[in-house]
This record gives C-alpha cells, sequence and structure tokens, in this order.
C-alpha cells in the first residue's frame, strides 16, 4: 500500500507541475496589427514552412518571433501545424519500410 501511494503521489506531483505548462488564450486573435492584418491560413502555412529559419533568427533578435500572434484562430493554427508538418515530414516516414537487399 505505501509504494502504491507514494506512486499516487508522484503522479499527481508532475500532473500538477505540468499544469503549468498548459496554454492560455489568445486575447489578440481577430485583432488587427499595426498594419490592418490578421494572419489567416495561408500566413500560417508559410510561417510553418519557414519555421526553422524563423526560429534561428529569432534567438538573435527580438523583432522576429516564430509565430504571428494577431491571427484568425484556429485556422492560422491548423496552417501552421500543417506547415510543420510538410517541413518535418509528418508521421509518413516512420511508417515506410527499407528494403534490404
Amino acid at each position: 500500500m505505501g509504494k502504491r501511494l507514494l506512486a499516487g503521489g508522484l503522479v499527481l506531483l508532475v500532473l500538477f507541475a505540468l499544469s503549468g505548462c498548459i496554454a492560455g488564450t489568445n486575447a489578440a486573435v481577430d485583432v488587427p496589427d499595426m498594419d490592418g492584418d490578421v494572419a489567416g491560413f495561408w500566413t500560417g502555412l508559410w510561417h510553418g514552412l519557414i519555421s526553422c529559419v524563423t526560429f534561428v533568427i529569432s534567438l538573435f533578435t527580438d523583432k522576429i518571433n516564430m509565430y504571428e500572434v494577431h491571427n484568425s484562430g484556429n485556422w492560422y493554427d491548423f496552417g501552421f501545424i500543417l506547415g510543420i508538418s510538410i517541413i518535418f515530414g509528418g508521421g509518413a516516414r516512420s511508417t515506410k519500410r527499407r528494403r534490404c537487399r
């Protein structure tokens, strides 16, 4: 019983610690940026495709971000994830079998 109680307490502690990592709401959704633009699906797709380059640049400057906060919501998110999946190959490469000669 003591080991089960310890394991249960450890699981609760880990879940409690990870709950601090949950993303919150974005107050800038559907709010235009300074130019009056709101990023949509196609912008999200483009940002996902160039995410590797943008990430490296964002490490050295504060003016470049990987993710546009002034976006249209779920459609931007879908485009962003689709762009990242295209670049990194999604899960298709992991299921591909190699032939031995």
